[in-house]
């Protein structure tokens, strides 16, 4: 009965297994596993040279099955009691049956662990696929999310921040000078619009269409910045100052136009950051400045003088993540983006963005052909 009981035990779970496959019971192979197991391990304890061979070898290819099973599919704190007291069985099955030596035993172990490592790697290797597969999806969906908030946070967030100073100030000016409250509610509806704009931009890239419909579609870049730093000048009564090399917009639109939306949404979050840390500053700058790889972008603001009794205090309560990821954007495109004080006080935003050069080399190429055939031209009627 000792011989029978962990074969019968064994092929038990097995019927049992197959006959419920449909449901999740397969989920809870691990305890029958460690009690089929131990009956085995008792039963090979017992075991005699006399002993049959017939039902030990049922009793170990019936667990083999069980190994993968549980290596398949059951939670990970049941199976590592399970399939090492599994395979233990099936490795100790043959050594009360060799009438040997302890190395002819071991030897004999050795070679029967090798089924049950294999069938608990057939099963382990599928589950390992889809954990891998599980963790890409949730990776690729986290990024969605982080891309998703920056993009909210850089365009529509600039414009919700100058909604609010112009309501603000808007209520304080309206009893005193209601000319200045009428322009306030006219920026406010531009802000609003622009807000919805960024809003439809970012629900047509969720949409995952490849054409936009529209050219109000695209980003906004390097073109867009003095309407930025006119809205802002306008906003907050600050003068900004732009230094923007000769043909910079051009140069950004048709070798990095990513590079140029990028530099958009740092300028943004700068004076953006202006806006909520020193409302008071009389003078700000942003100059783009060309380097031997890219363009350096610097923005830089004095330090505020009296405050402002319009002070936008709901903006300043907490702080965002901004700075942190625009500079994984920038680090992401080989570029490195630093703020800080300076020593003259006030606030300095720097960002280098490197630009491909391939273009550049490309619009030169059109221009040597032409002036390689142009002298051909005249010699043929001589």
């Amino acid at each position: 009965m000792l011989d029978c009981l962990p074969a019968l035990a064994a092929a038990a779970t097995v019927t049992w297994a197959l006959a419920r496959r449909r449901t999740a019971a397969h989920t809870r192979l691990a305890r029958p596993t460690v009690a089929c197991a131990l009956l085995s391990l008792a039963s090979t304890a017992a075991a005699t040279p006399h002993t049959g061979s017939a039902l030990k070898l049922m009793d170990a290819v019936l667990l083999l099955p069980l190994i993968a099973a549980v290596a398949r599919w059951s939670p990970r704190r049941e199976l590592r009691l399970a399939i090492p007291l599994a395979a233990l069985a099936v490795a100790a099955w043959p050594v009360p049956l060799v009438h040997a030596g302890f190395l002819e035993r071991a030897g004999a172990a050795s070679f029967w662990l090798v089924p049950a490592l294999a069938a608990a790697a057939l099963g382990g290797y599928p589950r390992h696929v889809e954990q891998r597969r599980r963790t890409a999806v949730a990776e690729a969906r986290r990024a969605q999310r982080l891309q998703l908030s920056r993009d909210l946070h850089d365009f529509v967030a600039h414009d919700i921040s100058g909604i609010v100073v112009q309501a603000q100030a808007a209520r304080f000016l309206a009893p005193t000078d209601p000319g200045q409250a009428v322009l306030a509610l006219e920026r406010i509806e531009k802000a609003g619009l622009n807000a919805l704009e960024a809003m439809d931009r970012t629900m047509h890239l969720l949409d995952g269409d490849q054409e936009p419909a529209s050219t109000s579609h695209h980003p906004p870049g390097i073109a867009q910045l003095p309407t930025l730093l006119d809205d802002f000048a306008a906003l907050s009564g600050t003068e900004v100052r732009l230094q923007l090399p000769p043909g910079a917009a051009d140069a950004f639109a048709l070798a990095a136009p990513e590079a140029g939306a990028l530099a958009y949404r740092i300028v943004a979050e700068a004076l953006t950051n202006i806006h909520r840390h020193a409302p008071g500053t009389p003078r700000a700058e942003v100059r783009l400045s060309p380097t031997p790889t890219g363009v350096e972008l610097c923005v830089t603001n004095e330090p505020p003088g009296t405050p402002s009794s319009h002070r936008p205090t709901g903006l300043r309560r907490r702080g965002g993540r901004g700075i942190a990821a625009l500079t994984e954007d920038v680090q992401a495109r080989g570029g490195s983006l630093t703020a800080g004080p300076i020593d003259e006080g006030g606030w300095c935003l720097t960002a280098v963005l490197p630009l491909p050069a391939a273009p550049a080399k490309e619009s030169r190429e059109p221009k040597e052909s032409k002036r390689s055939t142009v002298p051909e031209k005249p010699e043929e009627p001589k």
